[in-house]
């Protein structure tokens, strides 16, 4: 992918994302414990109004695989909405949110921003988006 193109990707990448939206990937990760939960966001591309749970389809506690039904779900739920699928999330259900190599080997959107939610460490959540090197992290806003 050219330079370019990349920048303009990026620039794209929402970088907010609403406090309940947060809250709510937190609860969807404890109650699938110690399972990895798994989701899609929605919003534009500058705010990520809802997460969207799906099912994680290798019920494992370092892997998931986003169930496609729930994948067309959301995207259905985000255009009805006016809004679009513009990330997904999973959970590190005792480990940090840091990408593993599974995870950067398996992030394949570089429009979608990944945020990987850590409900036992103090660093809640983290943001990614795919760059030249792997999951590159993002600042992410939380906001009301």
């Amino acid at each position: 992918m050219n330079r370019r193109l990349n920048d303009d990707l990026i620039s794209n990448v929402a970088r907010k994302i609403r406090k309940r939206v947060v809250v709510k990937i937190l609860e969807h990760a404890r109650r699938d414990a110690p399972h990895e939960c798994c989701g899609l966001l929605v919003g534009t591309p500058r705010l990520i109004e809802e997460a969207v749970p799906a099912r994680n389809l290798r019920s494992s506690s370092t892997r998931y695989l986003v169930d496609p039904v729930d994948h067309f779900a959301a995207i259905r739920y985000a255009r009805r909405a006016g809004l679009k699928v513009v990330g997904a999330y999973h959970s590190h259900p005792v480990g940090l949110p840091i990408p593993s190599p599974t995870d950067v080997s398996e992030a394949t959107y570089p429009e979608y921003l990944y945020l990987i939610a850590a409900p036992k460490s103090d660093e809640n959540v983290a943001a990614y988006r795919l760059g030249k090197e792997g999951l590159d992290p993002i600042k992410l806003e939380v906001v009301s």
